[in-house]
């Protein structure tokens, strides 16, 4: 009979048997002659027919009711091609893989990586790459296999070999299991087991494609002046994508060191950890660069770049055009590796450090050991072009990357669950060393914000740990999020203030200096700071904030000299025995009206009492929100404490203002305060100068305009700037002067006057929106007031069709974005629709930008519907180009939905993801996060909506034809 190529589904079993099941009469299976595996049928019919050597065999593979496809290798083995007509099912003898291979999620423990000998080739014509690549292992237990990690990519040999120097390699059988990203590697015909303290040298030639996504070995695009489009690949490996450009060991806890070579045409340059030692040219013209050895560090740190960009002073590389724009970048950098170099007590590792601004990349940098990437706008500075809040952000991303270059590629977390202890630090570190480099920027102002961003995801039921149990990519992509970043930043400043910042700098050298080169987990940082704190059991407090989600509330309770205190978990949506299981030990800090000293308490219990020396008018706690709690005042508290805000706000800090204005909304989200009280508290606004409380009563306020938008409440659009603030609107000039933060609170308050409709604002930058257009753009707009001015040409079709034409011609990524935000906030539907299209595809709006878009439309009352229909529309495409479980979906789907109020919408959404598979989100934190928002909101509008009209009934009339966006 003449053998017939089919698929075969098959099932193994929990003992590992294999048993293949037909999926027509005609069975294929395949045997290895020279083993002497037979075809064998429950009956015992056996046997075999001739058919030439197939190269692999693709099969459909199910274990316990999830679906795998594998696809098995045969190397250098003669193999036999078997056809039969049966009716019974058929059993073939498996490879001598182990039962669980395929069971489990992490890598087993039998070998680690020594050092990676690494070959790459990208084509940049044909977008394919090609390499080899050598890996030293040292086998830890005895085992029958190697299993490591590779996606997506074309295993042409694989063969094991015995030492550095033997001479004997070991053909081997590769078995991929594309759904775990994972490869067994065998020695084929079974020879034998590799030994425990054995010396091993693995093998192996692959090839792929350049990934159209921006995650492993990938395409970027830009274009020359003359438009030109030009490649360039590039990498991005962070959390598991190293091994879609290599087979490797892809788990943190597998360091290595990496020696790296990349092929290119003379036309190119490439770069990569390491300093270059030399190029080599080969036969046919291509060159091979040749890079020093690396320290031992995690495959998802690595990073090669192919490209024709240009670097200055050797440090920061860039398209030609945009060379000139990198000066900044520079100046910031070396100041920043300065101050870690000294702060840290340790010597930055590696001989160089590069920093690389990609045109196409999603995130927005990534701390590759010694070549930092970053996307354009996070790293290219114009004096003339770029604003005060871009000079702020490019140094804060420098700052964070270059902290990881200590937290994070020197002391590296265990596992994923511990991501904070990378991006926390980070995080952390970034504020610090900016403070203190670069004192001008005010970057103190800004932390709080990262607080407050923080609790909003950390008071819903769906938050997780700090430290949170996590397996597949999908799980690990997730635990990138305000938590991880934000909040173990915030948990670390609160740390800081409660062992003093001396202490803390002594505990951050210890754990650096013990745990070089190495692996972590919480427990070691937290016996670091015990160690030299004086015998404070850190580990006992921080568990408390690390292991549980969420933060509590303090209810304080004044009466007399007595302080009465009490905690519990702050829950939006909660049930009563929700919050009853949750306990922290809180560093409480407190001023009064008598004492500016700071005091302080550690509440270890539910419920507490302290005394105070003499009664006072008021109390303040949380000075200046250094804890990673919000306070609720009962007794007259909050009365006392708008009081003082109203009479004499100054008496506060910034930050305690900023605070209070926060933690009172919070309040009312869960009845501990009705809203004509925190309404009240943000009258004394009017008095306000500093950026933080401005910022934050706006970010308070605009919200409850927004969600009566979304119920189609017409009136709520003619209250958009109230006589509260048109003061400190109308004290700001249309210019580039002053501070930093001041220049960033006119930008911010021009920007929400003008999209609202404040007609003296509207007609201020209508005008210089017309000399701009009328010059071609060559009367310049000031920089930090230009978004307020083109959100304001963008509502005409001929307004927003010049500024997409100067969007496509600019070179600079800060007035790109400034005039994509403004795109965004026109009331032209069908131009909002046509941006949202355009950057799914990607030609004229880069697809990194798609997430930013669809958000910032989906905040216009113009689209927020068009958003929700095309997020719904190109769902699975986005999936294809983000990524399962990524922040860029997440953000995407809570910023899309997080202003629904009505029981309808929540009702779509919840259809919606109710059809989705496992494969394509069902089950991820973003979705409930989403509905536990809307629920929320419709709760705060049901309870709220009459107090907010009557209150604003109250207080008169304001001004504003429109609302237009943000």
């Amino acid at each position: 009979m003449e053998a017939k190529l089919t698929f075969l589904h098959f099932t193994v079993a929990p003992s590992g048997a294999t048993a293949w099941t037909r999926t027509s009469k005609q069975l294929l299976a395949v045997s290895a002659r020279r083993s002497g595996t037979a075809l064998r049928t429950p009956g015992g019919a056996s046997g075999y027919c001739s058919a030439p050597t197939l190269s692999f065999i693709t099969t459909s593979l199910d274990i316990f009711s999830s679906s795998y496809s594998w696809v098995i290798y045969w190397s250098n083995l003669g193999l036999s091609l078997c056809s039969r007509d049966l009716e019974s099912e058929v059993e073939l003898e498996p490879p001598r893989f182990a039962a669980d291979t395929a069971a489990r999620a992490r890598l087993p423990e039998t070998v680690r990586p020594l050092l990676y000998e690494l070959l790459v080739q990208p084509n940049l014509t044909s977008l394919s790459f090609r390499g080899t690549v050598r890996v030293q292992l040292e086998v830890l237990q005895d085992t029958e296999e190697i299993v490591l990690h590779s996606k997506e990519l074309l295993i042409s040999r694989a063969e094991l070999q015995l030492g550095p120097r033997g001479l004997l390699l070991l053909p081997l059988q590769v078995l991929e299991l594309p759904a775990l990203e994972q490869v067994a590697l065998a020695p084929a015909g079974g020879g034998g087991p590799l030994a425990r303290g054995g010396g091993y040298v693995l093998h192996v030639d692959f090839a792929g494609k350049l990934s159209d996504s921006f995650h492993g070995f990938y395409r970027s695009t830009y274009r020359t002046r003359d438009g030109e489009e030009r490649v360039v690949a590039a990498t991005h490996f962070e959390p598991t994508h190293a091994r879609a450009a290599f087979p490797c060991f892809d788990e943190p806890a597998f360091k290595a060191n990496f020696s790296i070579r990349v092929r290119r045409e003379p036309r190119h340059m490439s770069l990569s950890n390491m300093p270059k030692l030399e190029s080599v040219e080969l036969p046919g013209g291509l060159l091979e660069d040749r890079f020093d050895v690396s320290v031992k560090m995690s495959t998802y740190l690595v990073a090669f770049i192919v490209s024709d960009f240009l670097n200055r002073y050797i440090s920061v590389y860039a398209a030609p055009e945009k060379i000139d724009q990198t000066e900044f970048a520079l100046k910031a950098a070396v100041k920043l590796l300065d101050f870690y170099d000294d702060y840290f007590g340790i010597p930055y590792s590696l001989p160089k450090q590069d920093l690389a601004a990609i045109p196409d990349f999603q995130s927005g940098a990534m701390e590759n050991w010694g070549l930092t990437t970053y996307r354009e706008s996070g790293l290219l500075f114009d004096p003339q072009k770029s604003s005060a809040s871009d000079k702020l952000s490019i140094t804060m991303v420098i700052a964070h990357e270059l902290a990881h270059q200590w937290f994070g590629n020197l002391v590296t977390m265990q596992w994923w669950n511990d991501l904070w202890l990378n991006e926390g630090f980070a995080k952390f570190m970034e504020f610090v060393s900016v403070n203190i480099t670069n004192p001008e920027l005010e970057v103190e102002d800004y932390f709080l914000s990262k607080c407050f961003e923080a609790m909003e995801v950390d008071a819903l039921s769906s938050s997780h740990p700090v430290s949170s149990p996590v397996e597949d990519p999908a799980e690990i992509r997730e635990i990138f999020d305000d938590v991880s970043y934000d909040k173990g930043a915030c948990i670390l400043n609160m740390l800081r203030d409660f062992l003093t910042p001396e202490v803390f700098k002594r505990g951050i050298i210890r754990y650096l200096r013990r745990y070089s080169y190495q692996n972590t987990v919480n427990a070691q940082l937290w016996e670091s700071f015990a160690s030299v704190g004086d015998g404070l059991d850190v580990h006992e407090m921080m568990d408390t904030w690390t292991l549980q989600e969420g933060f509590p509330v303090v209810t304080v309770e004044v009466r007399g000299r007595e302080v009465r205190l009490s905690q519990e978990r702050y829950l939006k949506n909660k049930e009563p025995s929700q919050s009853s299981k949750f306990l922290w030990h809180i560093p409480l800090t407190y001023i009064t009206s008598r004492s500016n000293t700071v005091h302080r308490f550690l509440l270890k219990t539910r419920t507490d009492v302290l005394h105070l020396p003499e009664e006072v008018e008021w109390v303040k706690f949380n000075v200046d929100m250094r804890g990673y709690y919000i306070v609720h005042y009962e007794a007259g508290g909050w009365d006392a404490l708008v009081s003082l805000l109203q009479h004499n706000h100054t008496a506060l800090s910034s930050n305690d203002r900023t605070s209070l204005i926060n933690n009172v909304f919070q309040l009312v989200s869960v009845d501990k305060v009705p809203l004509d009280r925190a309404l009240d508290l943000s009258l004394y606004l009017s008095k306000e100068t500093e950026i933080m409380p401005v910022t934050q009563g706006l970010s308070e306020l605009v919200p409850l305009y927004k969600l009566m938008e979304k119920r189609d409440m017409e009136d709520a659009r003619e209250r958009g700037v109230s006589r509260a603030r048109l003061e400190l609107i109308e004290r700001q000039s249309w210019s580039d002067e002053g501070s930093v933060s001041q220049r960033m609170l006119r930008s911010y308050l021009l920007l929400f006057a003008c999209v609202r409709g404040h007609a003296p604002c509207t007609r201020a930058a209508g005008e210089l929106f017309r000399k701009w257009k009328e010059s071609d753009g060559t009367v310049s707009v000031p920089s930090d007031v230009s978004l307020a001015v083109y959100s304001v040409g963008a509502r005409s079709e001929e307004g927003w069709d010049f500024l997409l034409d100067k969007y496509r011609r600019s070179l600079y990524s800060s007035v790109k974005s400034r005039i994509k935000t403004a795109l965004c906030t026109s009331p032209l539907g069908h131009k909002l629709q046509w941006i949202l299209e355009q950057s799914l595809e990607g030609e004229v709006l880069k697809t990194q930008d798609l997430p930013y878009v669809l958000v910032s439309v989906s905040r216009n009352p113009k689209g927020y519907r068009r958003a929700w229909d095309f997020l719904r529309a190109n769902w699975e495409r986005l999936l294809n180009k983000f990524d399962l479980g990524s922040p860029a979906i997440a953000h995407m789907v809570t910023g899309v939905t997080g202003q629904f109020s009505t029981r309808e919408m929540l009702e779509e959404v919840q259809h919606f993801f109710s059809s989705l598979r496992k494969e394509t989100g069902a089950g991820l934190r973003c979705l409930q996060q989403a509905l536990e928002s809307i629920e929320e909101n419709i709760r705060w509008m049901d309870k709220n909506l009459p107090l907010l009209k009557a209150w604003l009934d109250k207080r008169g009339p304001f001004e504003g034809p429109g609302d237009h966006g943000l």
